[in-house]
């Protein structure tokens, strides 16, 4: 047992040394107390390094098909009444999405921004007393109301019994509505008087859209859109006005679910019209991204990049119609973020490194200091001698 106590205090790699030879200093001491907050600093910024998660990107392409693509935004036009405010959105496939009001909500504001209604649009349209049939003369009780479409019908069983019915059978068939108060419908509903009453209003208009994941664009323009010649127009003419200011603030717009650390160039971008009407076009790069975080939860977004331009209205120009325009397209590319953990043994290594690497650095130091006094020391003494 003897043998086997002495073979094992051989292997000390430690070996202590007698105290009666140890030397105490004052540059050891302050060498040690530095020494000692530092090994303390760099401990306390390892630990905040292991309990926070540490993210890794990654690029790789991007080979989804037949994915959709979320469209979230919150726009104000302090300028433009919500009545004449409409949203389209078409893409390269071919898919038209005409005065989208599925999922998209409307405030109305007044000159000073407060908010004068909130209602979801396409929702609420004054209801007709006693309306004309369609043949002629007035209802009575418990009769069918069948509007006459003006024209626009696609069959003898077609109605237009709103304003509303009429605009849209006229954007059917690719034709202006140039006069409302000729109308009936239009007419008993007050669509210019409500045009007249909302002058001077804003409007804050927030909600989504879902789309095909290809390339294409969505815009707020006034008016109710078309298609005249294989063009894309807008019926301007109902409203009776020359130009419209789309000067607009961009709250929100984001491609798909917040994750941590995305950042939107465009959320709180705002500006201001200066000429009398305009196309404010956005161009949008859109790069998909998959976020995974410490849990596993996964989240499918997008990041994107934008330039901006504006093209003052040409009359006699369809394709410069009033409005702001967002042109996006796909990046073949895909970001991948992962969040993990730093490992245990990693963050051991690391403590044992600051350890040891501070120790020998001060020792290194401290034995430097101690040799220079004691030359210097010597030196002195000599001199006294001499």
């Amino acid at each position: 047992m003897a043998g086997l106590i002495n073979k094992l205090r051989s292997l000390d790699a430690y070996p202590k040394i007698n105290e009666d030879f140890y030397r105490r200093t004052i540059s050891g001491g302050v060498i040690t107390l530095v020494s000692s907050v530092v090994m303390l600093l760099l401990f306390f910024s390892e630990l905040r390094l292991y309990l926070h998660p540490v993210t890794e990107t990654k690029l790789v392409v991007d080979t989804s098909r037949g994915e959709t693509l979320r469209i979230n935004f919150d726009i104000t036009f302090p300028a433009l009444a919500c009545s004449i405010l409409s949203l389209d959105a078409m893409d390269i496939s071919g898919e038209e999405h005409l005065d989208v009001k599925h999922d998209i909500f409307k405030k109305r504001l007044d000159s000073h921004g407060n908010v004068i209604e909130a209602r979801q649009d396409g929702i609420g349209a004054p209801k007709i007393e006693k309306p004309l049939q369609k043949h002629g003369g007035r209802l009575e009780h418990n009769e069918t109301y069948c509007g006459s479409c003006f024209g626009a019908e696609s069959g003898d069983d077609d109605c237009c019994n709103s304003c509303e019915e009429v605009r849209e059978a006229y954007r059917k068939k690719g034709w202006a509505l140039s006069n409302p108060d000729l109308i009936d419908q239009c007419k008993r509903e007050g669509f210019l008087q409500k045009i007249k009453d909302e002058e001077g209003e804003g409007c804050n208009i927030f909600g989504f859209l879902e789309v095909n994941k290809v390339a294409g664009n969505f815009h707020f323009a006034p008016g109710k859109s078309f298609h005249q010649s294989n063009v894309h127009v807008h019926d301007l003419l109902a409203f009776q006005k020359d130009s419209f200011n789309v000067s607009h603030k961009i709250n929100k717009l984001a491609f798909g679910d917040y994750f941590p650390g995305i950042v939107n160039p465009l959320d709180g971008v705002q500006w201001n019209q200066e000429s009398p009407s305009g196309m404010y076009q956005y161009f949008l790069k859109v790069v998909p991204t998959v976020y995974t975080d410490v849990r596993g939860h996964t989240i499918q977004s997008n990041q994107f990049s934008v330039t901006e331009h504006f093209r003052n209205a040409e009359i006699g120009h369809l394709q410069s119609l009033p409005g702001v325009f967002f042109f996006y397209d796909l990046s073949p590319i895909k970001v991948t973020v992962t969040e993990d953990h730093i490992s245990f043994m990693h963050f051991l290594t690391s403590v044992c490194a600051i350890v040891g690497g501070v120790f020998t650095v001060s020792g290194i130091l401290d034995a430097f200091i101690y040799h220079g006094q004691k030359a210097i020391k010597k030196k002195i003494e000599l001199g006294k001698f001499s």
